[in-house]
């Protein structure tokens, strides 16, 4: 039987520069890319600005982990949640109006002689299992 090596830390994200994720480097990146064109775009009181609100918003994404999920993951998850109804009601007087022609009637049990298989049946069932279904039977 061949052994394979299980990853232990899979929920950690590699780093790239120094202690900066991945993750936290495409953000701050972005966010200097945005900080560069409002400089060119804007006059410096507005430049600094949007320059500050746009680093306090890269800075949070990126660095902010909240009950250890990250940022983001916690907006999307409260998004999420706003856009969900907050109570749930369950109305079965529309399921069966809805449904009762497609339901066929029930039929009570009776149980008749039980079954009984004869050994060279059983033999077969066992060798079908197991082969794990690579013996078909007949």
């Amino acid at each position: 039987m061949q052994q394979f090596t299980v990853p232990q830390f899979i929920d950690v994200e590699n780093q790239i520069i120094g202690p900066i994720t991945t993750r936290q480097f495409m953000i701050l990146l972005a966010a200097a890319i945005t900080i560069g064109i409002s400089y060119k775009l804007f006059d410096f009181s507005l430049f600094v600005t949007v320059g500050v609100i746009t680093l306090i918003v890269a800075a949070t994404f990126a660095f902010v982990k909240i009950n250890g999920r990250p940022f983001h993951l916690f907006v999307l998850n409260t998004i999420q949640t706003w856009r969900r109804p907050g109570l749930r009601v369950w109305n079965n007087q529309g399921l069966i109006i809805e449904q009762a022609e497609k339901i066929a009637p029930v039929t009570a049990y009776q149980p008749g002689a039980p079954k009984v298989y004869q050994k060279s049946r059983l033999a077969e069932l066992a060798l079908i299992v197991d082969t794990k279904g690579r013996y078909k039977g007949e």
